[in-house]
């Protein structure tokens, strides 16, 4: 039964308006991260929209805090919300979710579990890709002995890293971007775990399935 508390109606209201200020948040940091040479009025306007993404992010949080009637348990059981208000960054894996909120609107029929699981796994793995390089780009490009010096770099930094394959040409040199390398270290075995545990249970239950439908047949003669 769908849960139909105060709280709950809001996340469901407000989850595609989020999705949609997510992606301009990752935007204008993309833009405010590559195109250094931008106007001033262009990066004013970038941090404009990043600031004002931000205000939005903790408007949500407040307003579901205060509807939880939770007080500050709050802050302890949603520890993810909290730490994602303070790095928003990560903000934009709220992406993943809007799928859901799209079919609950529409009333269309959800794809398979395994499908859905598949297939957030994989938005996340862009997403967290895409913003880790930008990231990593930001704070190593500049640094002294870096390694990593175009934004190329860092986008094959990161995709070796979320796959765990860590081929050790490229590596920050900072201890910001080695903060961003644990964080993406870990998101990436994370992923990988969930989805291997995800297919692995499918072919489980197909082999089950079969096996089933292979008792039920007649002996050969």
């Amino acid at each position: 039964m769908e849960d139909d508390s105060r709280k709950a109606r809001w996340e469901r209201r407000a989850e595609l308006p989020l999705a949609l200020t997510s992606m301009l948040f990752l935007a204008a940091y993309a833009v405010w991260v590559l195109a250094p040479g931008l106007p001033g009025a262009g990066r004013a306007l970038c941090l404009g929209v990043l600031f004002t993404a931000w205000a939005v992010f903790a408007v949500d949080y407040a307003v579901r805090w205060r509807l939880s009637g939770q007080g500050p348990r709050f802050v302890r059981t949603h520890a993810l919300d909290t730490l994602v208000l303070f790095l928003p960054l990560l903000r934009p894996l709220r992406l993943v979710r809007a799928y859901q909120a799209v079919q609950r609107r529409t009333g269309r029929p959800r794809l398979p579990l395994y499908t859905r699981v598949t297939a957030y796994a994989g938005l996340s793995a862009v997403l967290l890709g895409f913003t880790g390089a930008l990231s990593v780009y930001q704070l190593e490009h500049t640094a002294q002995d870096a390694s990593i010096r175009t934004f190329g770099d860092a986008a094959w930094w990161a995709c070796a890293t979320l796959a765990t394959v860590g081929y050790g040409d490229l590596v920050p040199v900072t201890a910001s971007g080695r903060a961003v390398a644990v964080g993406m270290m870990i998101c990436g075995l994370g992923l990988l775990g969930t989805v291997t545990g995800s297919f692995s249970s499918w072919l489980l239950q197909m082999f089950a399935r079969e096996g089933g439908e292979d008792d039920a047949r007649p002996p050969e003669q």
